[in-house]
């Protein structure tokens, strides 16, 4: 139902991240500044930079002595040590760059398309940054479920698996992981990879094919939203042909018809892609059925919809 308390500006996020884009944390980060000297390091205007820093610090994200600020210890806990109980990273970053393409919905109603956004590397480190966050207090246990609880031996291919989240935890039970991702991710990414995870990244295009396995679970995490009915199917049909006999396929995904959120989230592929959106078990049943699998079954981890079937 209608919820009036959710119509509000989220006031700290904008200006925070516009902080970020802005490099006004990233300086402060480095070294103190008066709002002045801040404003001239970034050819930004003055009287701008002073009412934005006063609102950080009034949020508690950045310290002034005298006239020099800072960030504020926990800012920099939040924002830069991952080993703290209320680091995010950028992560939020992602939510600021969601609201920009939401704000062109009104135009995305009239031409069925979404305004064109320009691809920078800062996007990518965002997104998986987000990506990472949101998937980490699940991983162990949806890696757990799609194993079946014994992954030694295993041979995981992670389709579009750059964020490392679910393959580090499919690691972890002693899966083989090979991620499938962009070159521009798996470049980012490959850093963030031990020598002792049996991680593989590859750079590549699931559209135009996959590794060639034999795997015995193929794991699409947040993909099948991004494309139409078409894509799906063929997507489907290349992850049946790389799986062993009996081998797996497992969709984290929203299952639409099931709950609210995703048919919110469907406005939000609307807004972000060509053609994805949200489907229904009923469709996944078809598309999966056609592709040589059987036994699909709906499963839920924490809030997340998994979808589980078996290559004929």
């Amino acid at each position: 139902m209608p919820d009036a308390s959710a119509l509000t500006v989220p006031q700290e996020l904008l200006i925070l991240s516009a902080a970020v884009d802005t490099g006004i944390i990233e300086k402060l980060n480095e070294k103190e500044m008066s709002a002045v000297e801040l404003a001239g390091h970034l050819g930004a205007d003055a009287r701008a930079m002073w009412l934005v820093t006063e609102a950080l610090e009034a949020l508690g994200y950045l310290t002034k002595e005298k006239d020099k600020l800072t960030l504020s210890q926990e800012a920099r806990e939040m924002l830069y040590n991952s080993e703290s109980q209320v680091y995010t990273g950028f992560s939020f970053m992602h939510r600021y760059n969601v609201i920009r393409s939401w704000m062109t919905l009104p135009e995305v109603i009239y031409t069925g398309k979404p305004h064109p956004k320009d691809k920078q590397r800062e996007r990518t480190k965002y997104f998986m940054s987000a990506m990472s966050l949101s998937a980490r207090q699940n991983s162990q246990e949806i890696a757990e479920l799609c194993l079946d609880g014994n992954g030694q031996g295993a041979k995981v291919l992670d389709v579009g698996g750059g964020p490392l989240t679910y393959a580090k935890a499919y690691a972890s039970l002693g899966a083989g992981v090979t991620i499938l991702d962009i070159p521009e991710v798996v470049e980012y990414m490959s850093s963030f990879i031990t020598a002792q995870e049996n991680i593989v990244m590859v750079p590549g295009d699931f559209n135009q094919g996959l590794p060639p396995g034999p795997f015995s679970l193929v794991f699409l995490g947040n993909i099948c939203h991004i494309y139409g009915e078409h894509e799906n199917r063929e997507l489907f049909k290349k992850a049946e042909h790389v799986l062993k006999p009996g081998g797996k396929i497992a969709i984290v995904d929203f299952v639409r018809g099931t709950n609210p959120t995703a048919a919110v989230f469907g406005v939000n592929m609307l807004v972000n892609t060509i053609n994805g959106g949200t489907w229904t078990y009923d469709e996944y049943c078809e598309w999966l059925g056609d592709a040589g699998f059987y036994d699909v079954n709906l499963r839920s981890v924490g809030g997340r919809q998994i979808l589980l079937a078996k290559k004929r």
